[in-house]
């Protein structure tokens, strides 16, 4: 039981309680978000809000510029998001889930690449202390979410396959960076994707 509690708590043993409470804000709101997201609830985007804005301050803590860049834009896409998903026409939703087009495609490529080139030279200009593996990873998830949240506030079916590929990754970063909590919220967060991919999947079906 001792180990557990070093593995998951030691690690917190320097936090201020403040961190420690925002952190576990951060958690909770942001496994709530996702589940408006998989059900297609517009109240992803108020609740995502609230989690993206908490762990920008999280990760300015801990210099990973990547994530903070990609907290910042999750918080304007969200706003975009909120409006697009809420729009109607004769009392019936405008976007509604689709599949990824050779449009979405390219779109989504200069989206990735944009931010990768931004958050590796944010990394440069800041001079952060991660370096090698850990940077690498800090700039590819940056570009990966922040395309998938694009992709998600147009309802497109494979923002969850981009959302899986990233959380796995993100997982090891966080633990590296003694985010213990946050390490296995994006475990949840895997594990909504994949259920949320298929509820949306079976959803275009119909």
């Amino acid at each position: 039981m001792g180990e557990v509690y070093d593995f998951f708590l030691s690690s917190y043993s320097d936090y201020s309680r403040v961190d420690i409470v925002l952190e576990f804000l951060a958690f909770w709101f942001g496994i709530i978000s996702v589940v408006f997201a998989k059900k297609q609830n517009i109240l992803v985007y108020p609740t995502g809000i609230i989690c993206t804005i908490i762990t920008m301050y999280l990760m300015y803590k801990v210099s990973l510029l990547g994530h903070i860049l990609v907290n910042l834009l999750y918080t304007i896409i969200s706003f975009f998001g909120w409006w697009n998903w809420s729009r109607r026409e004769n009392n019936d939703l405008v976007v509604k889930v689709s599949k990824f087009t050779s449009n979405d495609f390219k779109k989504s490529l200069l989206i990735f690449f944009f931010i990768v080139f931004v958050a590796y030279f944010a990394h440069d200009f800041f001079a952060t202390n991660f370096e090698g593996q850990i940077k690498e990873l800090d700039i590819l998830t940056s570009g990966i979410f922040v395309t998938a949240m694009w992709l998600m506030a147009n309802k497109k079916l494979e923002n969850w396959i981009l959302w899986i590929i990233g959380n796995v990754i993100t997982i090891p970063l966080y633990l590296s960076s003694d985010k213990i909590i946050l390490s296995i919220q994006y475990i949840i967060f895997t594990i909504l994707a994949v259920q949320a991919y298929i509820e949306w999947k079976k959803s275009l079906s119909k």
